[in-house]
């Protein structure tokens, strides 16, 4: 079965249902340029990947005839394959012709509509094509033909009066051709039109103007494909409120997020929900232990214990994991064991479990931890605290200073990453990074490992800097890093609420 899947227009939020399962099941996905490359996660794991993006021009990675051939060849070897093509498969997206030659070669096929580009770029951009009392019809038209024509297949007389809404498909490049086309057709030289570029993605840009003068307006602006053109009277109504998206708090600001790829996704999606064009640089990577006997002696032992103490969310998925590894569960725990977690998010992951905590902090630092768990008599008590391999010593040395036998099994190690530094490097240079997050001092030291203290503090000293508290905040100045805000809460909501202090007149002006 192939299945030709319509990505949307660049917005992962945009992805069907029913795309996710077919990405599910696929053994290999023939994908597009225009495919938001993070639906590739969906894929299952050892799917094969088939790059198949087309740009502009002649620097192609496959002709379309050969794009077919490998549908073709994926089906005939009894493959389950998705064709993940940008915006709607059967709107300017070619999947006609390819599901044409799959008829021809005999191979079972279906067709996963996606969000078109012509609706939702103008809807992000605060424009609906249609509206009662302005336009009753829309017309989607591509704006560019097959070159090797020689001529033009669009009725453009027919065109400029048969819909009162006009939605151009890539037709940046020949804007000039034809918003003349329109104007000698009869549509008015002062019809209001609009070029998103970009649409639904954070980079998202919106240029307004007339036909008579929008060709001009994109060049000043230098806006570049791919972008979608839409022409009519709903253009104005942008300017009555309806531009939602392009209002977004941090729309726009280009926020690096450091910590480890697998816990990066909460933070980066809340930054992007609020309008931020996120930059995730993992500074960290998480790794089970070397040895993982510490940690089986407590578990195998956790009837010795009076106390459970996790410091972070990391370590409550080694700990459960290494429960499921003995063939354990939960019921391990003895019934008077008691509980504690340094912050929500950590008592959240036990909870969410059915692990009851007895106690979190007022203030999500070890500190206060001692203080909290410090007020039932720790006298002869044993405490287990699965954590990282390397980590503060404050809270085991307080608790055994409090007369506590405290033991520390290594539950997974946290070991340095420089993915992307490169890169990042180039942006940061260039002045292009708005803000850099630190959600722990580890973050911070490897952050400055990976460039070199000296060179760090140079490239963040365009960008504004938020830690998530005060202990992350003193390990960057001591690395001579400037901090322009810390979290007065030490979560991650604490840090989103700290950036937004930093870039918004009004911080409580949230989308929920």
């Amino acid at each position: 079965m192939i299945y030709l899947v319509g990505s949307g227009p660049g917005d992962p939020g945009l992805f069907t249902v029913k795309g996710v399962r077919c990405m599910e099941t696929a053994d290999a996905v023939v994908y597009d340029r225009l495919a938001p490359e993070s639906l590739l996660a969906h894929a299952k794991p050892g799917a094969e990947m088939i790059y198949v993006g087309k740009r502009p021009g002649d620097d192609q990675a496959m002709k379309q005839d050969e794009i077919n051939r490998v549908l073709v060849e994926l089906g005939r070897a009894g493959r389950t394959a998705v064709r993940l093509k940008g915006g709607d498969p059967y709107i300017f997206g070619r999947g006609g012709e390819e599901a044409l030659e799959l008829i021809e070669a005999g191979i079972p096929f279906e067709v996963v509509p996606g969000v078109t580009s012509g609706v939702a770029a103008p809807a992000y951009a605060g424009i609906p094509v249609t509206h009662r009392n302005v336009s009753t019809s829309v017309a989607f038209i591509t704006g560019h033909e097959d070159p090797t024509k020689g001529r033009s297949d669009v009725d453009w007389k027919g065109i400029a009066r048969g819909a009162d809404t006009l939605v151009l498909y890539m037709g940046v490049g020949r804007l000039r051709e034809i918003s003349t086309e329109l104007i000698d057709a009869g549509r008015d030289p002062e019809t209001p039109v609009a070029v998103v570029r970009w649409g639904t993605l954070p980079e998202q840009r919106t240029v307004t103007g007339t036909l008579a003068d929008i060709a001009g307006r994109v060049e000043r602006a230098k806006l570049k494909p791919p972008a979608i053109t839409v022409v009519g009277d709903v253009v104005n109504l942008r300017e009555s409120g309806l531009g939602w998206y392009e209002k977004r708090p941090l729309f726009g600001r280009r926020i690096v997020v450091t910590r480890a790829r697998a816990q990066a996704g909460e933070l980066s999606a809340e930054l992007a929900g609020l309008g931020a064009e996120v930059r995730e640089f993992p500074t960290i990577e998480v790794r089970p232990p070397e040895d993982f006997g510490p940690l089986d002696g407590s578990i195998l032992s956790l009837d010795y214990f009076d106390w459970l103490v996790f410091t972070s969310v990391n370590g409550v998925q080694a700990f459960l994991d290494r429960l499921r590894h003995h063939g354990l569960d939960l019921r391990a725990v003895p019934r008077g064991t008691r509980v504690a977690a340094i912050g929500p998010a950590t008592a959240e992951a036990l909870e969410g479990v059915g692990l009851r905590v007895d106690v979190v902090p007022e203030e999500f630092r070890a500190e206060a931890l001692i203080e909290a768990v410090a007020g039932d008599s720790l006298t002869g008590k044993r405490v287990l605290i699965p954590r990282a391999k390397v980590a503060r010593e404050v809270l085991p040395d307080k608790l055994r200073e409090a007369g506590a036998e405290v033991v520390v099994p290594p539950a997974y190690e946290t070991v340095p990453s420089s993915e992307g530094k490169e890169a990042l490097a180039r942006e940061l240079e260039a002045g292009s990074i708005d803000c850099v997050t630190f959600t722990a001092s580890s973050t911070v030291d490897n952050f400055v490992g990976a460039f070199g203290a000296g060179e760090a503090a140079r490239l963040l000293a365009g960008s504004r800097v938020v830690c998530i508290g005060p202990i992350t905040a003193d390990t960057a100045r001591g690395h001579g890093l400037k901090v322009d805000a810390e979290a007065a809460k030490y979560t991650i909501p604490g840090l989103i609420e700290a950036v937004l202090d930093l870039f918004v007149a009004d911080p409580t002006r949230m989308m929920s």
